[in-house]
């Protein structure tokens, strides 16, 4: 890169074509560029050293029709900019995004398709991904989906940008569905074992009662509920157990890792599998406090010194996966995979994207798996 080309990605983008001309003077160079938003999930993966493009300046909201229940912004638009927005209209994200920073931007959240504590019971960032403008690993502008719940036949190519974490495109928009706030929220909790717990939840999840999380530590189960007036009252009088205090204090410390739980300078590993899973072949503390169960135990936090690869081994055995959330130091990065190890068709399949998106290995390149 010359020094010209060097100087402009170090300063905030302004708009789509400036980042157009930056990341073609990259591929012509097949230099590769590190992706950055508001850096409040720089933790988040494998380390990468590569040329900073700074995509934070690229903000603002283009488009939000509230009766619509659909916003269009720019990816460097700050995510609580989007939420103050939103609330001041009566509306959500309804996949409740974790922030972990005041700088978090919309576009990071999507590309690592964060989710919080509603996830379960609403969707993923995923699922109200509508459409989105990138610009891929050649330099072209490319625009995929629309504003609308249907948009195209076929497989909608915008998904496959939320979790991508950069590695196929720079995220330029994103369009997103959202969902009217509830009414009234309230949280129950009841103190029991988890298999209790489990059985409790999976009977809720069978009936049409507005729980929106749960959440399972330390021998006590939390249940929200979220939705008209009447409709939580009832549901109250039917699930029982104790009305919790502070409940929104609460919920916001499960999801920005605010909770003790989450202070500890062990590994941090975050367990996706199925939820009426008991038992894992995991060490833990004989209180059960290394776990932290959300989502109706579908999600599982676990803090532990344990070795990555026998956590990861046994995630495989129950079909599930194991993500290192947050590293406790450098040595941990290098000792064992971030990601679940793909299996091999996977793997080919991830690799056939990135050739198409990103043929030259610009974007990110290793940021969720050495061979991509």
């Amino acid at each position: 890169m010359n020094n010209d080309i060097s100087q402009q990605l170090q300063q905030q983008i302004q708009s789509a074509f400036e980042q157009a001309a930056s990341k073609q003077a990259a591929y012509e160079q097949t230099s590769a560029l590190q992706i950055i938003g508001g850096g409040s999930k720089s933790f988040y993966g494998h380390t990468i050293s590569a040329q900073a493009l700074n995509v934070s300046g690229h903000s603002g909201v283009l488009n939000y029709e509230p009766t619509e229940l659909v916003i269009t912004a720019r990816a460097g638009t700050l995510l609580s900019d989007i939420e103050k927005l939103l609330e001041n209209n009566g509306q959500m994200l309804a996949f409740e995004p974790p922030a972990y920073s005041a700088t978090a931007t919309i576009g990071g959240t999507i590309a690592c398709n964060f989710s919080g504590p509603r996830r379960a019971y609403a969707g993923a960032a995923r699922d109200f991904l509508l459409g989105c403008k990138i610009i891929n690993g050649r330099g072209e502008i490319l625009s995929f989906g629309g504003e609308v719940m249907k948009n195209v036949a076929g497989y909608d190519v915008s998904r496959l940008m939320a979790g991508a974490m950069g590695t196929l495109g720079v995220l330029l928009e994103v369009s997103l569905k959202v969902l009217p706030k509830a009414e009234k929220e309230t949280t129950q909790i009841f103190s029991c074992s988890f298999k209790e717990a489990s059985e409790k939840i999976h009977g809720l999840s069978r009936t049409a009662l507005p729980v929106s999380a749960t959440c399972y530590h330390d021998s006590v189960l939390r249940i929200r509920l979220s939705g008209t007036n009447n409709a939580v009252a009832a549901a109250m009088n039917t699930i029982g157990g104790d009305t919790m205090e502070s409940v929104s204090d609460y919920w916001l410390s499960v999801k920005e890792h605010q909770h003790d739980f989450f202070n500890t300078e062990k590994p941090l590993w975050r367990l996706s599998l199925a939820s009426d899973t008991e038992n894992l072949a995991i060490k833990s503390d004989t209180n059960g406090n290394d776990f932290l169960y959300e989502w109706g135990g579908a999600l599982r936090w676990l803090k532990t010194d344990i070795a990555g690869d026998k956590i990861q081994s046994a995630l495989a055995k129950v079909e599930g996966h194991a993500t290192l959330f947050r590293k406790s130091n450098a040595s941990t990065e290098q000792s064992c995979n971030i990601f679940q190890p793909l299996s091999p068709g996977l793997l080919q399949i991830h690799k056939k994207l990135k050739q198409a998106f990103d043929p030259k290995n610009i974007l990110n390149p290793g940021k969720q798996y050495p061979d991509l």
